[in-house]
């Protein structure tokens, strides 16, 4: 339920009207990233050997390594659409933005398929009672599909969601548009602790990072984390559809696939439909 409320709060923010400034500001930044071409038409590639993940590519194009050189994390020069060419951005379909919004939907990726696959597992594990190990779907996030006796009814809790998440949304997308403003509004004494460091992608501090991680090597745990943060996204997306094809949560289906693998996989789960939303 929280993911949906800030993929809600977060396409009403990408949509609003930008401040002046923060257009400006764009400009310049867009005028300094211009992608560099050969006055006769040859594309220039760029020195990948320095970057996380060195001179590895997928599916690249002579396009895309025009303006992908390997700087931000887990770019391996992939990006057949050409959304992140500078060249062709408008509206909140620019460099800048696009790899802001997939760090923050790998991350809210990585908690989503640990809740939707944790307590169901260790229900059936004896770890937590059986009564709370519920399958993602039937705990009031589909509520015809099942709810769960919380505090209050699922649509009550929806929209208690909806509020606190906006409030942190808004918070966000200030910070991305104005980096380190929120270290200079007060918030009960914790400007400093959310005060950012500068990149909104990474704020680090004593809450973001309580734990210091990647201290000694920051640019390989980026990297580590995008890597992981998409294969999250696809496991959501598997998730789904297991969901609507089998009737069955990811715990479920894990141990069905590996107790009989031939009888239970991806190909024979179409063959018969069951239990759809």
């Amino acid at each position: 339920m929280a993911a949906m409320a800030t993929t809600m709060t977060s396409t009403f923010l990408v949509g609003a009207k930008m401040p002046n400034r923060v257009n400006r500001a764009r400009s310049a930044s867009r005028a300094s990233k211009m992608v560099v071409r050969a006055g006769d038409g040859d594309i220039v590639k760029k020195d990948r050997s320095a970057t996380p993940q060195g001179d590895k590519l997928y599916f690249a194009s002579e396009q895309s390594l025009s303006y992908l050189d390997g700087t931000l994390p887990g770019d391996f020069g992939f990006d057949p659409l050409g959304l992140s060419d500078p060249e062709g951005e408008g509206g909140y379909i620019n460099p800048s933005w696009l790899a802001y919004a997939e760090i923050i939907h790998c991350r809210w990726a990585m908690l989503g398929a640990a809740g939707c696959f944790a307590p169901e597992f260790l229900g059936k594990m004896g770890v937590i009672p059986e009564s709370t190990g519920l399958v993602w779907f039937k705990n009031g996030v589909v509520p015809m599909q099942g709810t769960f006796d919380y505090w209050c009814d699922p649509f009550t809790l929806f929209f208690v969601e909806v509020v606190l998440m906006s409030f942190a949304e808004h918070r966000r997308i200030q910070d991305y548009r104005n980096p380190g403003s929120m270290k200079e509004q007060y918030f009960i004494g914790l400007e400093t602790a959310l005060g950012g460091s500068g990149d909104p992608a990474y704020p680090g501090g004593q809450f973001f990072n309580m734990f210091n991680l990647g201290s000694d090597n920051m640019d390989k745990m980026k990297l580590k984390e995008v890597k992981n943060g998409r294969l999250a996204m696809l496991a959501m997306l598997g998730f789904f559809v297991q969901a609507m094809v089998t009737g069955d949560g990811p715990a479920a289906n894990l141990s069905a696939h590996v107790s009989d693998g031939l009888a239970n996989n991806f190909l024979t789960n179409f063959g018969v439909i069951g239990g759809g939303f």
